[in-house]
């Protein structure tokens, strides 16, 4: 098995949330889906697994362009936090990920840099016993532009008071992979070792 182990030298490490420390991607989805069901738009599960690493008002986009809909962005925004967090109990950690983050807290500083919404990481983090794991969470909330623009890891970096060429991010999607590198930092795919529990959920097995 390939080692999600960082290399030398590093000076911090920044874990992205979702797909990464915490399998959200399917219920997310089932959230996302059941919510456009309501304005009369299909989002087919292989199409959704295919963007998991944008944040929600970049898939909105997509899907207006994509799949020619007109969601609703406004209303997704209320109702996608309260229907996630009314279905915490069925998110689990990803263990080969966590496991790193576990390894290295209290010799190196920690941060997650996430495209999400700062209630939804820190309440899923949360759920699954993390949290306290890390000195800085840095949330779309904070940044101008999410992933794959290098914003996120750059502000975790700065937060965390270390240059950016020291930090080694672990991601699990492409964009979050590009954000990394135009922030000038080595990333860890975790697909390298890790088979998501969604990969065979709508057929989707790869994500571009």
């Amino acid at each position: 098995m390939t080692s999600l182990a960082p290399a030398q030298p590093f000076a911090a490490l920044i874990f992205d949330c979702d797909g990464t420390l915490a399998e959200t991607a399917p219920v997310h989805y089932r959230c996302l889906a059941e919510i456009l069901a309501r304005q009369g738009i299909g989002m087919p599960a292989s199409w959704y697994f295919e963007r998991v690493g944008l944040a929600l008002t970049d898939l909105l986009g997509e899907v207006s362009t994509k799949l020619g809909a007109s969601p609703d962005a406004a209303r997704v925004a209320m109702e996608h936090p309260q229907l996630y967090l009314s279905r915490l109990a069925e998110i689990e950690e990803i263990k080969v990920v966590a496991d790193v983050a576990r390894g290295h807290a209290g010799t190196v500083p920690l941060a997650v840099a996430s495209s999400g919404q700062p209630s939804l990481i820190y309440s899923t983090l949360q759920a699954v016993g993390l949290v306290e794991l890390f000195r800085e969470i840095v949330t779309i909330a904070d940044v101008r532009n999410g992933k794959p623009a290098p914003d996120l890891f750059l502000e975790a970096a700065r937060r965390l008071q270390v240059p950016p060429e020291l930090c080694v991010v672990y991601e699990d999607s492409a964009e979050g992979l590009e954000a990394a590198r135009r922030a000038g930092m080595r990333a860890v795919d975790i697909r390298t070792v890790h088979t998501p529990s969604w990969s065979a959920e709508g057929g989707a097995l790869h994500r571009s």
